[in-house]
C-alpha cells in the first residue's frame, strides 16, 4: 500500500513577480515530491499564493486597482511557474480562496474556544516588507535588514492577541524530543533559543477601518486576520481541513520548506497554533538559505534580480533547474552569476550529458548496433542516490550521477569505439556505456524530468537514434 507524504511550499506574496529565490524553493519541493513519488509514495504537492495584508492593500491601491482583481492578476504568474519550471503540484492554493477564507475562521474559533485569543490596546514597530513586528534587537540603523529601503511604522490600536508564551514549553518539549523536527540542526539551535529566550504574545488581527483587505474576523465586523495568522492555516486548508477530515488525516502532518527568514513564523508560530487548535504538528521544516549574486543578496533595486521566466526562455527548464538543484547548497545561501551559470550549462549539460549521450546515440545509430538494455539495474547508483536524497542533499545526489557519466566519458575515451572496425567490438564497448546513460536518465526523473523522460525514449527503443542536442553549447 502506497505510503501517503505531504510536501508544501510558503505561500509567496503577490506584490511583486517570481523571483529566483522562489524558484529555488519550488524546485527543491517538486525534486522531493517526485523522488517521493518514485518510491511509490502516495504524493501531495502544495504550493500557492499569499494574498491579504497590507503590503498587498498598499500595492492595489498605488495601482489603483481592487485589490481581489489585483491578487487575481498577479497570482496568474505564480501558477504559470508551473509549465515554467515543469512542477508537479496537486493545488495551487490562493488565501482569497472561500474554502481557505472559511478554514481559517474555524480555526480562529478553536484557538478562542482554547482559551488563546483575547483583546488589549498595543503600540509596535512593524516592517510593512516582513509583515512581522520588529524589536529594536532585530533593526539595523532603525531599518529591517531584510527590507532596508522600507521605513519601519509604529501601529497603536486595540486588536486581538494570540498567546503565544503560553506555548514556550511545549515547543521546547517538541524540539527536544524530534532532534530533526528542523533541518539543517543549526536552524532548529536557532529556534530553540529563540523559544528560550522568551515568547511575546503577537497580534492576530487589525482594525478593518485602516486595513480591510483581510480575512474577517469571527464575530467580529471591525477587525480582519494579521495576514500571516491567515495565510499559515494554508498548509491544512489545502487539504480540505476542517470539511474533509478523511483526506486532512491521510497525509497531515507533512513537510513544509521555507527559507531562512521563515524561521520563526513556521517553526515556532505556526506549531504553537497547531498545539492551541488541537492539531498534530508538522512533521518537519526544511530551512534553506538565500540566492546571493557574487555573495550580495539578490533584489531589484540593486540591479541584482534575475527572472526565471528568462532564464528558461534563453536556456531552457531543465538547465535552470539544474543550475538551482547542483550549484545552490540545500540548506545555506548560494550564489548565482550568469558565468556561473554557463560554467554548469556548458561544462556540466552540454559538454556532459549532452555530448555523452550524443556520441553513444550517433555511434549506435552509425553501425545500426542493437543494444540489449534494461532501466534501473544498477543497485549500488540507485543506493548512493537515495542515501543523498534520505537528507534532501540534491546537490550530492545530481553528483553522484554526474560521476556515473565521467566514468562513461572515461571508458569512451579509453576504448574509443569511433575507431573499431569490428561490429562485435564496438557493441562490447557501447552496450555496457547506453546501460549506464539509461541508468542514469531513470535516476534523473526528480531533477530533470524532460530531459530525462526524452533519454529513456531514446534509449529504450530497439534501434537507439541520434537526437537533437539536449543542450546546445551557448
Amino acid at each position: 500500500m502506497a505510503k501517503p507524504f505531504y510536501i508544501t511550499t510558503t505561500l509567496p506574496y503577490v506584490n511583486a513577480s517570481p523571483h529566483i529565490g522562489f524558484a529555488l524553493e519550488i524546485v527543491q519541493a517538486d525534486a522531493i515530491a517526485r523522488y517521493r513519488r518514485s518510491q511509490g509514495d502516495d504524493v501531495f504537492f502544495n504550493t500557492g499564493t499569499d494574498e491579504h495584508g497590507l503590503k498587498i492593500y498598499r500595492k492595489a491601491q498605488e495601482a489603483g486597482e481592487d485589490p481581489q482583481k489585483y491578487t487575481d492578476k498577479h497570482a496568474q504568474r505564480f501558477d504559470d511557474l508551473k509549465s515554467a519550471l515543469n512542477l508537479s503540484y496537486d493545488a495551487f492554493i490562493r488565501t482569497t480562496d472561500p474554502a481557505h477564507k472559511a478554514a481559517a475562521q474555524e480555526f480562529w474559533k478553536r484557538c478562542e474556544a482554547a482559551g488563546d485569543i483575547f483583546k488589549k490596546n498595543y503600540s509596535i514597530k512593524y516592517c510593512v516588507g516582513c509583515e512581522l513586528e520588529k524589536v529594536e534587537s532585530e533593526l539595523a540603523d532603525g531599518k529591517c535588514p531584510l527590507h532596508p529601503h522600507a521605513e519601519i511604522e509604529t501601529i497603536e490600536e486595540e486588536n486581538y492577541f494570540f498567546r503565544f508564551s503560553k506555548y514556550q514549553d511545549a515547543l521546547l518539549k517538541l524540539y527536544a524530543q524530534q532532534t530533526d523536527f528542523v533541518l539543517p540542526s543549526h536552524r532548529l539551535k536557532e529556534i530553540t533559543e529563540f523559544v528560550k529566550s522568551g515568547l511575546e504574545d503577537f497580534s492576530v488581527s487589525r482594525l478593518r477601518e485602516k486595513m480591510p483587505w483581510g480575512v474577517p474576523v469571527p464575530g467580529d465586523e471591525c477587525q480582519v486576520m494579521y495576514v500571516w495568522f491567515d495565510a499559515l492555516v494554508n498548509y491544512i486548508s489545502t487539504l480540505g481541513w476542517p470539511g474533509d477530515e478523511k483526506k486532512f488525516k491521510q497525509f497531515w502532518p507533512g513537510v513544509q520548506i521555507a527559507g531562512k527568514d521563515n524561521l520563526r513564523q513556521q517553526a515556532a508560530m505556526w506549531q504553537a497554533m497547531l498545539l492551541s487548535a488541537g492539531l498534530p504538528n508538522s512533521k518537519q521544516i526544511l530551512i534553506h538559505g538565500f540566492i546571493t549574486s557574487e555573495g550580495k543578496k539578490m533584489s531589484k533595486s540593486a540591479g541584482k534580480a534575475i527572472d526565471p521566466f528568462e532564464m528558461v526562455e534563453q536556456y531552457g527548464t531543465d538547465a535552470l533547474r539544474y543550475y538551482l538543484l547542483a550549484e545552490i547548497p540545500p540548506f545555506e545561501d548560494g550564489d548565482f552569476t550568469m558565468e556561473k551559470f554557463l560554467q554548469r550549462y556548458n561544462g556540466d549539460l552540454a559538454n556532459g550529458l549532452g555530448n555523452v549521450v550524443s556520441r553513444v546515440s550517433n555511434l549506435l545509430e552509425k553501425d545500426k548496433i542493437k543494444v540489449s538494455i534494461k532501466a534501473g539495474n544498477d543497485k549500488e547508483l540507485s543506493q548512493s542516490v537515495k542515501a543523498a536524497m534520505e537528507g534532501y542533499a540534491f546537490n550530492e545526489a545530481l553528483a553522484i550521477i554526474w560521476q556515473e557519466l565521467s566514468r562513461v566519458d572515461e571508458a569512451l575515451a579509453e576504448f574509443k569505439p569511433w575507431k573499431m572496425d569490428d561490429v562485435s567490438e564496438k557493441k562490447a564497448v557501447l552496450e555496457p556505456a547506453s546501460q549506464r546513460i539509461l541508468n542514469v536518465a531513470v535516476l534523473l526523473r526528480p531533477f530533470l524530468p524532460e530531459t530525462a523522460e526524452s533519454v529513456i525514449a531514446q534509449f529504450g527503443a530497439k534501434q537507439v537514434k541520434k537526437a537533437a542536442a539536449l543542450f546546445p553549447r551557448k
